[in-house]
């Protein structure tokens, strides 16, 4: 299940009735140990030096606990507890540049500014650009507002406990908080909270999709059909085909401009390839529609992108937009009950809300929601940091796979088709949300497992990662 985005008076509350309901906060601070520990092992290589700051409260409780658990590297344990008499000793010890520092400074309580001498600390901390650890939340980040207090740590990792707390996501705590990852199972009692905003868990994905059928054949799992590939930009065209080969759709065809026909189809072999005219069938006898990657060239005629903007608004079967095409979508309610989903990143977000970047980033989910009234309560999937998924209405879910390094041109184009074939597929439709969620989740930990395995990986091997 999801877990709630929630405030921090509801942890609190939910720390109370977890004591209240017997739960052990020994118990529980002993497994938030463990899990730090593990992210320590991940985060670094045998024999390595790890420094762990602990603080008076129970984040430093929690990081203490993660010592025992971490018997291969040489671990060196700083109780700090006086910015002012500590800081000689923090110093020597950050000067050593250890391979990870662990955070358990401050936890969630911090909701004022700080004090010089703490803020001295925190600025030495940083200054030495080490990669960090941080427990439950960057010392000194209000876990509310998502602002630091004076200073705050810049984590590479923050490990939050039980559930994400609403500042943790917020684009002012980016800096700060790294990647956000979640301690779920640490012996608290069952979350009965509900958010309009919720985190994606891999375990959302057990055993999603469901086994294929053993009679089945190539028109069970649909036809998908692809607008996409121009005149310099036929690249994306070939990553948008080959990104939905990787969800295994039945039959793909593929309709790039002429100019750049010749190009897609002599990389492509299972896909078919066909240049779009306005005499194309389409919808057709396809069971799902992509459009959009690759088609920037001057030279593509109205008539192409009429015809997608008519697509939009007339087609039965499910239809994804992305890149170039999202520029041609009439506003405005869509054929009634067919999935509709456009996939922009934060600066075609702003083209078609008529701001800026900035003012999209500044609160995402809203972002998304206008952008789905907008379009027909279109599913939107606003990529980014933390990519959402969600409507108008309705929960979003924010994807938490994924890293910097798809930042990289192409890696849009092989979401949409990777998306697209999953929708194409008549027994994925029912459920269009999680189908997406799925999609975008995979893309994500795709691109994490290669960060890990193969440094310097470029888009072609995300394609080649997708589904493993």
């Amino acid at each position: 299940m999801p877990l709630p985005v929630i405030s921090v008076a509801q942890m609190r509350d939910w720390e109370k009735e977890s004591w209240d309901a017997g739960k052990s906060e020994a118990e529980v601070i002993r497994r938030v140990g463990k899990m730090v520990a593990e992210h320590a092992l991940r985060m670094t290589r045998g024999g390595d030096s790890i420094l762990i700051l602990a603080g008076k409260g129970h984040n430093g409780d929690d990081a203490r606990h993660a010592v025992e658990h971490l018997a291969s590297r040489r671990v060196e344990l700083l109780e700090i507890k006086n910015p002012e008499t500590d800081f000689a000793g923090l110093d020597a010890k950050i000067s050593l540049r250890p391979a990870l520092v662990v955070d358990g400074l401050f936890g969630i309580g911090i909701n004022r500014p700080l004090n010089a001498g703490w803020i001295k600390l925190i600025q030495r901390i940083n200054s030495e650009r080490l990669k960090i650890l941080a427990v439950d939340v960057p010392s000194g980040l209000d876990a509310e507002s998502g602002q630091p207090n004076g200073a705050a740590i810049q984590a590479a990792v923050t490990l939050t406990v039980g559930a994400p707390k609403r500042g943790l996501l917020l684009e002012s705590a980016w800096p700060f908080v790294g990647r956000l990852e979640v301690a779920a199972d640490v012996g608290l009692s069952d979350c009965l909270f509900q958010s309009e905003i919720n985190w994606t868990l891999s375990g959302d994905f057990t055993d999603f999709p469901a086994a294929r059928p053993v009679a089945g054949h190539k028109g069970t799992f649909g036809h998908l059909a692809i607008i996409a590939g121009s005149i310099g930009f036929h690249g994306a065209g070939v990553l948008a085909s080959r990104g939905a080969q990787r969800a295994r759709p039945g039959l793909i065809t593929l309709f790039p401009h002429d100019s750049a026909y010749a190009s897609c189809a002599a990389q492509l072999q299972a896909v078919m390839a066909q240049s779009w005219s306005p005499r194309v069938d389409l919808p057709g006898a396809f069971s799902a529609l992509l459009a959009g990657p690759g088609l920037a060239a001057p030279i593509l005629p109205d008539e192409l992108k009429r015809a997608i903007g008519t697509l939009w608004q007339n087609a039965a079967i499910p239809m994804i937009v992305d890149a170039s095409a999202l520029a041609w979508l009439p506003q405005g309610a869509a054929r009634e009950n067919a999935i509709r989903v456009i996939t922009p990143h934060p600066g075609e977000a702003a083209r078609l809300l008529e701001t800026t970047s900035a003012r999209v980033q500044s609160n995402r989910p809203e972002s998304l929601r206008e952008l789905s009234r907008r379009f027909g309560n279109c599913w939107v999937v606003l990529k980014g940091h933390q990519t959402l998924v969600g409507r108008s209405e309705g929960e979003i879910f924010v994807n938490s796979s994924g890293n910097p390094y798809l930042a990289q041109g192409g890696s849009g184009d092989v979401l949409s088709g990777f998306l697209a074939g999953f929708l194409a597929q008549p027994a994925l439709q029912a459920d269009a949300l999680k189908t997406i969620r799925f999609a975008v989740w995979k893309h994500g930990a795709a691109a994490d497992r290669l960060e890990i395995e193969k440094p310097n990986w470029v888009v072609e091997d995300l394609v080649a990662a997708l589904g493993i």
